[in-house]
């Protein structure tokens, strides 16, 4: 990890996730840095297992972030995460982080969430075996979500095909890392 908890350990679920690389995760975000991307932004992590992306934008400077895990256990994991990280966070420095315990899509298509939300950065990094309709329904609902020029990162096998982008939603690269594909995405202008 980098930023403010450079020199923190964060737990990981017993099972039933797979955390991210420290190739991969250095990669997506060298290049979300680059961009610009995390400084006061507001960070969405679906499918977050221990929480390790959207921790890590704040850790970089991201002004809040909303960790989404269906299952009990990972969620106290991201819990447990979260307080680490807060603890860590220098006082000039006051971001905030939720933990919801709820499917993807149930939470995305809550109405209160698309009447309050609008995220900057999205991490979605679901179990490989997540099928693609389900992930493209996910793509799908989470447009009303997202803020102008706002950056979906995908994370899927290398074997997995493109995700079907949705209408708002273009896409800008691939990159791949051993097993590992990376796609990028950015808002697009809705029309009106």
């Amino acid at each position: 990890m980098s930023g403010f908890a450079g020199s923190l350990s964060l737990a990981v679920p017993r099972s039933g996730t797979r955390p991210t690389s420290d190739r991969v995760r250095e990669a997506m975000f060298s290049s979300l840095e680059a961009r610009d991307a995390l400084r006061g932004a507001r960070v969405l992590d679906l499918y977050a297992g221990s929480g390790a992306l959207g921790l890590e934008a704040m850790s970089r400077g991201a002004a809040s972030v909303v960790l989404v895990e269906r299952h009990a256990a990972a969620a106290r994991v991201c819990r447990a995460n979260v307080a680490a990280i807060a603890k860590a966070a220098p006082p000039s420095a006051q971001p905030t982080a939720e933990v919801i315990v709820s499917s993807v899509h149930s939470f995305l298509t809550r109405d209160d969430v698309a009447d309050s939300n609008r995220f900057d950065v999205v991490f979605i990094d679901p179990p490989y075996e997540l099928g693609e309709q389900e992930l493209a329904n996910d793509l799908a609902a989470l447009v009303a979500l997202l803020g102008p020029a706002a950056v979906v990162v995908v994370e899927r096998s290398t074997r997995s095909p493109e995700p079907t982008w949705p209408p708002g939603l273009e896409p800008e690269r691939r990159k791949n890392y051993g097993e590992t594909a990376v796609w990028t995405a950015r808002s697009a202008a809705q029309p009106t």
